[in-house]
């Protein structure tokens, strides 16, 4: 297409979140659970909250959305629904009904466009068995998309940040490299069919083949990068995670964008972030750049191991670091 919407905003994807270092600083007033009902606050930053209804029954609320990270308005809008019910999935739940949120300018892109990025949206709901019902759309200087969405889980079968214990592996149900092929694609208009395929992919199986083996401690890899993500776990959970570099897969062609510059300034931020935490001294600063790279809509990292998932680590008790790469 001609109209190209990356132009039209000033980074892309999971890529425009606040440093994460920033926005704990931010939220750090507003911690503190209000009753023991509530399951999942911001305690610990976990991916959506979570509220006791009764003993068998819990709801999981989040939201998100972001600027454009392709140019295609329909692909833009199914990978930013997939990207908000991984959130859901992530903690364990199932995505039942979402509400769009949409910003655009609309006196800048031709307003018929929003509706090929809603129908985006509309079918991954579909495919996730989740209702899409309304939502709210204001004017804005750049477009930006997403949802909100309200899941249900069961409170004994939660998958939570803060449950890693050491002994457990770790691994990543899809590639890293998502970051750097996006920044490719905004910059020069390259289509990376790849990455589009890995960014609309669902985590409802992933989550599924979670729960059943048992699993209860996961997170799902996004703006923060595998090792912003993976240190928020291993904080919260009080140990260290020790990351295998040699056994994570990338998507074709994320080497090659990063050979050529295309590194975002949010995934610098996201290695600046986590390198005081982290022993990074057996990996050179490419590698580290690409396991800090800012992903949109990426698999689950999962303390546990399930079929098809390489793993890539495991935790062990808490040592000098809670990152240890090798």
């Amino acid at each position: 297409m001609s109209l190209r919407l990356t132009q039209y905003a000033h980074g892309g994807g999971c890529a425009c979140k606040i440093p994460p270092g920033e926005l704990e600083d931010v939220v750090r007033g507003l911690t503190g659970k209000a009753g023991d009902d509530l399951i999942v606050g911001l305690d610990d930053g976990d991916d959506a909250a979570v509220v006791r209804i009764r003993d068998d029954l819990a709801v999981v609320a989040t939201t998100d959305f972001f600027t454009p990270v392709v140019d295609d308005p329909y692909d833009w809008g199914r990978i930013a629904a997939a990207n908000a019910l991984s959130d859901v999935y992530a903690m364990g739940g199932t995505p039942v009904v979402a509400v769009n949120l949409l910003g655009w300018p609309r006196d800048t892109l031709p307003i018929d466009l929003t509706a090929e990025v809603l129908r985006g949206g509309m079918d991954v709901c579909t495919a996730a068995g989740c209702f899409l019902a309304g939502g709210h759309s204001i004017d804005d200087p750049e477009p930006k998309y997403g949802l909100a969405v309200t899941g249900t889980a069961h409170p004994d079968r939660l998958m939570r940040n803060d449950a890693g214990r050491p002994g457990i592996p770790l691994s990543l149900t899809k590639p890293l490299g998502i970051g750097v092929l996006n920044s490719r694609h905004k910059a020069t208009g390259e289509r990376f069919a790849a990455a589009i395929d890995v960014m609309t992919i669902l985590n409802a199986g992933a989550a599924e083949a979670a729960l059943n083996a048992g699993i209860t401690c996961a997170t799902d890899v996004t703006g923060f990068g595998l090792l912003g993500h993976l240190y928020k776990l291993a904080r919260a959970s009080g140990v260290t995670a020790v990351i295998n570099s040699a056994a994570v897969t990338y998507v074709e062609g994320a080497r090659e964008a990063l050979a050529d510059g295309y590194v975002s300034g949010g995934t610098k931020r996201n290695l600046d972030w986590v390198r005081p935490h982290a022993d990074l001294d057996a990996i050179g600063e490419d590698e580290a750049l690409l396991l800090a790279d800012a992903q949109t809509s990426g698999g689950l990292l999962l303390a546990g191991e399930i079929p098809g998932a390489p793993v890539i680590g495991e935790l062990r008790p808490l040592g000098e670091h809670h990152i240890v790469v090798r």
